[in-house]
């Protein structure tokens, strides 16, 4: 376990904006940053990230927290995990207590892929520059064939597997590490005839796979042997830990350059990634020879909405990718396409250029992807009208798919005009085919734009406002527990160190509020039901003890609260719209506006007196459910009737005291 001593130093260490960025393209807007949510597929930007609270928001899926529960939700880990990833990323020593029997039970096995892969990569990379055999045969492939600087090499990670058979399997056990994992990783894999486990990349160089935080997920080894009974490639399977339509090679080392530059630029394979890289152009990723993935382009849609395709000069594959970069379009992003000079591929286009050239190539070549696709289409129907006919619908499959009104409407224009085809019969059909391909979803979308356009318009006409009413319009008598616990803890968390005015008989007097909720449940001796709310009070009350009435409790110690499902509440609350500000407009226009004080002296009551009534009830109906009981003697079933006949009198009390506030 990690102390909170550690925790205290991780958190006042991490910002927010800095480890946000390494997954989500941020940008300035006001005092926070805004993006579209890594969470959830949005085109609009609706996530919030607050530097001066530490929070991140999502106003459109809800999803919010600190910077370790981002880590923890984009990484897929535990929470120790994730504090210990934050910690690395600042240098914070991490110290741990002796694990337990049971905390070794709970260590994952995700954990353990993870340290076997990256135990494994450093293997290769030794093996690879410390073996005569790695020298000789990886080395010198990678060095001379390949033309990579050692700095590349490093960069990178590459290495090279012995011929041998089971070298890493044999080292990797008496390392320690275990036969299950290096099963469930792929490094290895058992012999039918004798069960003898062998190296899965044995006799290949490799190139790792890292995650967008840079870890080891996958291998991918190539064969340099020239028997084509041999597959060239080899890559690791799926796994626990590795999902190869989650991933895009190279992009860990080229995330921060696509956002300086705004956009990616697309190759094939391993050696394209790297030599454009040691050429000086960094924003290149690849797929890894398969096509693209919605989760591939949905990832690299956190960095940029700007993609450049590159093809090899005489790539055969060209027009059977090109269905798979509709997808892109279908993502709402802008795709551009450059053809190389035959027979340059770009591993070799940039061994044999500098940046500046690749660059200025790239700037002066690059085409939007339809126009290509339809010179490209068209080139090989020539004038057949039939061949032409399903270009046009093939253009027309490409346009269906991009979101944005507009743009689709200056892809018609242009396709209309290459293709020699009525403008309208082109707005025809894909107005067809996306009314057929979206259902009633397009519609729905129509709609809430125009309802969003209306409320905002209203919104615009000024209306006298009620604070009073906006305070306690969402509590009602049928408000469940859980609402009323939550208001409760908005009332603690946002307010809980101001006082409210009450009225009592002639004399007006001042309640705390944090006082007043806790002398109301401690008099029912009532507890929270939802764990999450129960622990928020708990912390509160132990903060409010220590620190006297009407002392302000700090938020971080919420939000940066041990347990991640305190802090993700904790940020939902405070980013909850449901505060009303009284506008100055009417201030200056002399209409009364109630003050704070005005809308807590009703809020918090009403909510304290509701809850008080769901848990009288709660208690009322477990007394009626007990009393069928054959069991109970009459002495126990007259005290029963006894709490409940108390129960009804301050049920009627509580009833009288509600209908007071309401009025």
């Amino acid at each position: 376990m990690i102390d909170r001593a550690t925790i205290d130093r991780i958190y006042a260490a991490a910002n927010i904006v800095d480890i946000v960025s390494d997954y989500v393209t941020l940008k300035k807007k006001g005092m926070n940053y805004q993006a579209c949510c890594p969470f959830h597929n949005e085109k609009t930007p609706s996530f919030v990230v607050s530097p001066s609270k530490g929070v991140f928001k999502c106003f459109g899926c809800g999803k919010g927290g600190n910077a370790v529960t981002f880590v923890m939700e984009q990484e897929n880990v535990s929470y120790p995990e994730a504090l210990k990833m934050v910690a690395k990323r600042y240098g914070i020593q991490v110290e741990e207590r002796e694990q337990t029997e049971e905390d070794v039970r709970r260590n994952n096995d995700r954990e353990s892929m993870f340290a076997l892969n990256g135990w494994a990569s450093e293997y290769f990379s030794k093996y690879l520059t410390g073996n005569p055999e790695g020298k000789s045969i990886g080395y010198s492939y990678f060095s001379q064939k390949r033309g990579f600087t050692d700095a590349t090499i490093r960069k990178f990670g590459l290495g090279f597997c012995s011929a041998s058979g089971d070298a890493m399997v044999e080292a990797a056990l008496s390392a320690g590490y275990k036969q299950e994992y290096l099963l469930s990783t792929g490094l290895a894999f058992k012999r039918e005839n004798d069960g003898r486990l062998r190296d899965r990349f044995r006799d290949r160089v490799i190139f790792p796979v890292h995650n967008i935080s840079g870890r080891v997920v996958a291998f991918g080894g190539r064969t340099l042997r020239t028997d084509k009974s041999v597959a060239k490639y080899q890559n690791s399977p799926e796994s626990e830990i590795y999902s190869k339509k989650r991933e895009l090679y190279g992009l860990y080392f080229a995330k921060k350059a696509i956002q300086q530059l705004d956009f990616a630029i697309m190759v094939e394979g391993y050696t394209d990634v790297i030599s454009m890289h040691q050429a000086g152009v960094e924003n290149v990723v690849s797929s890894s020879g398969t096509s693209l993935t919605v989760e591939q382009i949905q990832l690299l849609h956190r960095f940029t909405r700007n993609i450049t395709v590159i093809y090899d000069g005489d790539s055969a594959g060209i027009k059977a990718s090109l269905r798979g970069i509709d997808l892109i379009l279908k993502e709402g992003m802008n795709v551009r396409v450059v053809l190389l000079p035959e027979p340059e591929d770009p591993d070799s286009f940039a061994r044999s250029h500098t940046a500046e050239q690749v660059q200025q190539y790239i700037r002066e070549n690059e085409e939007d992807f339809l126009t290509f696709k339809a010179k490209l289409m068209l080139s090989e129907a020539g004038q057949d009208p039939i061949k032409r006919s399903e270009v046009i619908n093939d253009m027309v499959r490409s346009i269906v798919q991009i979101p944005d009104s507009i743009q689709r409407s200056v892809f018609i224009k242009e396709c209309a005009r290459i293709m020699d085809v009525d403008e309208n019969v082109l707005v025809s059909e894909v107005a067809r085919k996306r009314a057929m391909a979206m259902g009633d979803r397009e519609s729905e979308e129509f709609i809430r734009r125009q309802q969003s356009q209306i409320r905002r318009q209203q919104s615009a006409v000024p209306e006298i406002p009620s604070a009073v009413a906006s305070a306690s319009k969402n509590l009602s008598a049928g408000s469940s527990p859980d609402a009323l616990e939550y208001e409760l803890v908005k009332y603690l968390l946002k307010s809980g160190h101001k006082n409210f005015e009450l009225q009592e008989g002639r004399n007006i007097v001042e309640i705390n509020i944090a006082e007043e909720i806790f002398r109301n449940l401690d008099a029912d001796q009532i507890t929270f039901s939802d764990p999450v709310y129960a622990e928020i009070l708990a912390t509160y009350r132990q903060l409010w003890q220590e620190s006297g009435v009407g002392v302000e409790i700090s938020v971080q110690h919420f939000i940066n609260h041990i347990n991640p499902d305190v802090c993700n509440k904790t940020v939902e609350i405070l980013t909850s719209d449901d505060n009303y500000v009284a506008s100055e407009l009417w201030r200056k226009k002399d209409v009364h506006i109630e003050s704070e004080s005005e809308i807590l002296s009703v809020g918090v009551p009403k909510a304290i007196m509701l809850y008080r009534s769901k848990v009288v009830e709660r208690m009322i109906a477990a007394i009626h459910s007990r009393l069928g009981d054959d069991t109970l003697s009459d002495e126990q079933q007259g005290e029963m009737v006894m709490q409940l006949d108390r129960l009804n009198q301050v049920k009627l009390a509580i009833a009288k005291e509600i209908q007071r506030l309401i009025l």
